[in-house]
């Protein structure tokens, strides 16, 4: 028993510095998840539409609603220069949108009811041609169409990355400055460089954080 105590009195300065670094390790990430979520979400503006259920009809509706609701906003922020700007105008065509996308739902032959507005939305991660954006709460335009129970359709606004080609995987190099002026050089090449070992173990970093913190499995 003397032995046991003598060998952990030893040990015991070891076992508080381990638990004082492993508490300093933890603090640390999260506070760059923190700053780097953050940052992140400021930077961009999505679109959010909910299909009325996961038919075939309405899936295709929910595409069409999209695509009439992408035509007019980008129309409209053609000349704006930030994600505020643009925050902005969807707020202040809010209606407009509303009516745009009810027209589009009664043209269709269907008589749901839509909502649209500017607010907060948890988006998982996503990956738009050669960016991907990591779990987390941003400001969107979202569309909620009938029921809302059918699958989501996220894309970013701003800067547009709605229309990229899948095909080529590529996002627009105007798109790319303009989300890069709004991000330091290590937030950018967390989204842009997912080859990198260490790159990739940070955006996974920032994805395990985010998961816990929006209670996501």
């Amino acid at each position: 028993m003397r032995f046991f105590k003598m060998n952990f009195s030893k040990l015991k300065p070891f076992l508080v510095i381990t638990f004082l670094l492993s508490l300093y390790i933890f603090v640390s990430a999260i506070s760059y998840v923190t700053a780097v979520s953050e940052d992140i979400a400021n930077s961009v503006f999505r679109l959010h539409v909910i299909a009325n259920s996961d038919s075939k009809e309405d899936q295709a509706l929910k595409l069409k609603v999209r695509d009439e609701l992408l035509k007019f906003m980008n129309e409209l922020s053609k000349d704006c220069s930030s994600k505020q700007e643009v925050m902005e105008m969807a707020k202040s065509y809010q209606k407009d949108l509303e009516k745009i996308a009810k027209q589009v739902i009664t043209n269709n032959g269907f008589d749901y009811d839509v909502s649209v507005e500017v607010g907060k939305a948890d988006f998982p991660t996503k990956q738009y041609g050669d960016i991907s954006l990591p779990v987390g709460t941003y400001d969107a335009l979202k569309v909620k169409i009938g029921n809302a129970s059918g699958q989501n359709w996220w894309c970013v606004m701003f800067p547009p990355l709605c229309f990229v080609d899948v095909s080529t995987g590529i996002v627009p190099d105007s798109s790319k400055k303009e989300m890069q002026e709004s991000l330091n050089d290590e937030e950018f090449d967390l989204i842009s460089k997912t080859d990198s070992n260490e790159i990739s173990f940070k955006f996974k970093l920032v994805e395990l954080f985010q998961n816990w913190k929006l209670g996501v499995n």
